[in-house]
C-alpha cells in the first residue's frame, strides 16, 4: 500500500485561493501510485469506500435523502456540480474543488502525472472562518482527528484504484 503523507498545496491547485488566508485552515496530503489514474476515477474510488460510505451514511440522514453510487458517477464525469453537501466551486480536467452547503469547508481532490510514470493523488481540505474570522475552538480541537480521517480516506481510495 503506497504511503501517504502531508504535502504543501501546490502552486496551481484549486485550494491555494485559501492558502495563508487570515483565519483559514488548509491542508493537503499525496501518495503515489505506479498506475496512471484519471480525475474521475480517483473521485469514482474516493466517494465509494467502505469508510467514506459510513459519511454517506450519516449525511443521508442528515440531509434525509439517499446518497447513490450513480450520483458518485455524473460528479466524477462532470455530469453533476452537486453532490451530497457540496456543490463543485472549480474544477479543471485534473482537479475538482468542492464547498459544503453552509460555506464553511472545502475538499479537493486532484492528479498529476508523473515524469517517471503513474501518478500523484491529492486530498485536501480547507475550513473557511466564520464571520468573526477565526475557526472556533471545537474546529480547532477536531483538526487531529480531521487529518486522520483525511489520511484514511486517501488510503481507502487507493485500494480501490488498479
Amino acid at each position: 500500500m503506497p504511503d501517504v503523507a502531508p504535502c504543501a498545496v501546490p502552486p496551481g491547485a484549486l485550494l491555494q485561493r485559501y492558502v495563508g488566508q487570515a483565519g483559514h485552515y488548509t491542508d493537503c496530503f499525496e501518495t503515489r501510485l505506479r498506475d496512471d489514474v484519471t480525475l474521475d476515477a480517483f473521485i469514482s474510488a474516493f466517494y465509494t469506500t467502505w469508510l467514506f460510505g459510513l459519511e454517506r451514511a450519516v449525511l443521508t440522514l442528515a440531509l434525509r435523502r439517499r446518497i447513490h453510487d450513480r450520483d458518485v458517477a455524473a460528479l466524477a464525469s462532470g455530469g453533476a456540480d452537486r453532490f451530497a453537501a457540496w456543490t463543485v466551486e472549480s474544477r479543471t480536467p485534473d482537479q475538482i474543488l468542492l464547498c459544503d452547503l453552509r460555506g464553511g469547508t472545502r475538499s479537493y481532490l486532484a492528479v498529476e502525472p508523473r515524469a517517471d510514470g503513474g501518478t500523484r493523488l491529492l486530498f485536501g481540505s480547507a475550513v473557511v472562518p466564520s464571520k468573526s474570522g477565526k475557526l472556533g475552538f471545537g474546529v480547532k480541537l477536531l483538526i487531529p482527528v480531521h487529518r486522520f480521517y483525511s489520511t484514511a480516506l486517501l488510503r481507502a481510495a487507493c485500494r480501490k484504484l488498479p
